[in-house]
């Protein structure tokens, strides 16, 4: 079986995923797992599913090392599960390490890992440049950061349906769904008019 996994850091409204979909597809990828987290996140409920599905001789296809990870650590990680489970990883136009027979290439290990390192290190340099773009905007006066909200930036819809939260009509999660807000913004707006 061919599984290919695509990963975007930001959920199906904001970025969008199908351009990778497409080129597993083409690659030949029979099976998806679709995963919205972001590279470094110890967390990834998908690729786990999808390394528990996996069964020996399988492959598993992806696009580039940091739709897998953007960590060493955890490409080392999940290198170690493609040779304990005997699988095929196969980056799309770039390295594969096929440990179907129990073995691997040195060489195409030691790439993979090398790609990690790069991967890891993109993923710093970003971060510095966000936090130096960051505190340059804060040196010219910039507000950075979420707007702070205040009573008067709460909707009327909230407004017309906060009494019967107050009055035990509508629970928080229900008054989210009504208003079409999320639990934490509900939160929000009740913790300001009860200042």
């Amino acid at each position: 079986m061919n599984y290919g996994y695509a990963r975007c850091s930001t959920n199906e409204t904001k970025q969008d995923i199908n351009r990778q979909v497409r080129e597993l597809k083409e690659a030949g990828a029979e099976e998806i797992f679709l995963e919205y987290e972001h590279g470094d996140s110890k967390i990834k409920d998908q690729q786990r599913t999808m390394f528990e599905t996996a069964r020996e001789g399988d492959t598993i296809i992806t696009l580039e090392v940091p739709r897998l990870a953007r960590s060493t650590k955890q490409l080392c990680e999940i290198i170690d599960l493609i040779h304990e489970k005997h699988l095929r990883l196969q980056i799309v136009g770039s390295i594969t390490l096929d440990c179907r027979n129990g073995k691997c290439d040195p060489m195409s290990e030691a790439f993979l890992q090398m790609a990690g390192v790069f991967s890891q290190l993109e993923l710093a340099m970003i971060r510095a440049r966000v936090r130096s773009g960051m505190e340059n905007a804060r040196a010219k006066g910039a507000n950075i950061g979420r707007p702070q909200v205040t009573k008067d930036d709460i909707p009327a819809s909230f407004l017309r349906h906060y009494p019967s939260l107050k009055s035990g009509k509508l629970n928080v999660s229900e008054l989210a769904r009504v208003c079409d807000m999320s639990r934490t913004t509900v939160y929000k707006y009740v913790s300001l008019l009860e200042k």
